[in-house]
């Protein structure tokens, strides 16, 4: 663990920037201060292809053979020479058997021959071309087939998907279920992936109280933990509830120290706020460095990013729409990159029209809660949920995506076309 005893590098780099704000960062600022410090996690390991499902592959996948293996057929139809073919009448060819697909024919193809094959079967030696049953007509041991037809339709070719020593998947590929079946085509049981992500956190604060527990005259109980906990899994990191931790100096840096020491990333949700900040700032730049305190943005302008030792670290506001909207704007694509992923997609947004009135003063971005739909005529238009105060979780829950107000954005008026991000699936 680093004690902070001189200027930290990552705050000497950053305040040589005209920009550089760490009480009011910009929210293009702030994800491109975060980004310039993030490297994937170094250690990799193999897995079985059934267990890599969500994982992130850490070196390219190499096809040992060509895909397909092997000339075959498209569709149901005749493997014939496209030589024995009559552009403007028709011609009777001998058919001499037949391909399946795992069951080729095993003879040749000559003049005035033709093999009936199924899609997927081995294109016999001699065939150039493949013929659809629609287009011609069975005989007793005989196909009749008119002209118009070219040379190479509907035969696939060895290794024109996929040939032999060629990257199959890239490093930095998230592993989907067509990913893992890719690879099972391949004939290749276990690939390399990165380790997942270790991610520790707790909550802190007083006034908190876990599930199962009486309330006491003036306290809550602690959601933001089991939020953070199910963004975390959905995002398969490797979790560790540190539960919470009051406010006292003592237990805050014990809790640091050993979130630090066992995990890539800390997260923290209150504690960061007006009035707070000093003191838990102090304990900070003494185990590591912070660059950032706040954001121009709502909700969620408490936000801080850093280092502690080796680990990185977000301090989320202890709102909890506020900690839901701080991670998935800044955590979740941080979390992202350091678990492997390259490139990391930016999140789509679009713009519709927006059917409330959206009350906004100029000067940071904000993200208010919204409901996507189609209105009677097909078109997409969005409303806010109600009332959009950090506090109220429910605003998350009825929302499906958030309605993204620019730092120059004043109030919105119902039919002013707004931008929105989509968030099902993702948060």
């Amino acid at each position: 663990m680093t004690e902070a005893n001189s200027t930290p590098s990552m705050l000497r780099e950053l305040s040589c920037a005209d920009d550089y704000d760490p009480n009011s960062m910009p929210v293009p600022k702030a994800r491109e201060v975060i980004a310039r410090y993030l490297t994937p996690v170094g250690t990799h390991e193999r897995v079985a292809v059934r267990a890599a499902l969500g994982r992130v592959l850490a070196a390219d996948v190499i096809s040992p053979l060509d895909v397909p293996s092997h000339d075959n057929s498209a569709m149901d139809g005749y493997a014939l020479r496209i030589g024995d073919l009559k552009t403007d009448t028709k011609v009777t060819l001998k058919v001499t058997g037949s391909s399946f697909a795992g069951v080729p024919f095993k003879g040749k193809v000559g003049a005035g021959e033709a093999v009936r094959i199924m899609t997927g079967g081995v294109v016999p030696e001699g065939a150039d071309t493949i013929v659809m049953q629609e287009h011609t007509e069975s005989g007793d041991g005989t196909v009749t087939i008119g002209g118009g037809h070219k040379k190479g339709q509907n035969l696939r070719k060895a290794g024109e998907d996929l040939q032999q020593g060629q990257p199959a998947l890239r490093r930095g590929q998230p592993l989907r279920s067509a990913e893992i079946g890719l690879i099972a085509s391949l004939g290749i049981a276990e690939v390399s992936v990165y380790r997942r992500l270790r991610v520790a956190f707790f909550s802190t604060g007083d006034e908190l109280v876990s599930i199962g527990s009486p309330l006491g005259e003036g306290q809550i109980y602690d959601s933001n933990r089991y939020t953070i906990h199910g963004m975390l899994t959905r995002m398969g990191c490797d979790v560790i509830d540190m539960g919470v931790v009051r406010d006292d100096p003592q237990l805050l840096e014990a809790a640091f120290r050993e979130a630090a020491a066992v995990a890539d990333v800390v997260i923290t949700s209150g504690g960061v706020s007006v009035g707070e900040a000093d003191f838990v700032k102090v304990l900070l730049n003494k185990l590591g460095e912070v660059v950032f305190w706040k954001i121009a943005m709502k909700p969620g302008r408490p936000l801080a990013y850093g280092k502690i030792g080796n680990a990185h670290f977000f301090g989320l506001p202890g709102n909890p729409v506020s900690v839901m909207v701080t991670f998935y704007q800044f955590v979740r694509d941080a979390l992202l990159k350091l678990s492997g992923r390259d490139p990391v997609e930016e999140l789509p947004t679009f713009k519709v029209p927006c059917t409330s009135t959206l009350k906004k003063a100029p000067g940071r971005t904000e993200f208010q809660r919204g409901i996507l739909s189609r209105d009677a005529a097909g078109t997409l238009t969005v409303r806010v949920t109600g009332e959009q105060g950090s506090g109220i979780l429910r605003s998350m829950s009825e929302a499906n995506c958030f309605i993204i107000l620019p730092t120059e954005q004043g109030n919105v008026t119902p039919g002013m076309m707004v931008e929105v991000q989509v968030m099902e699936g993702v948060v």
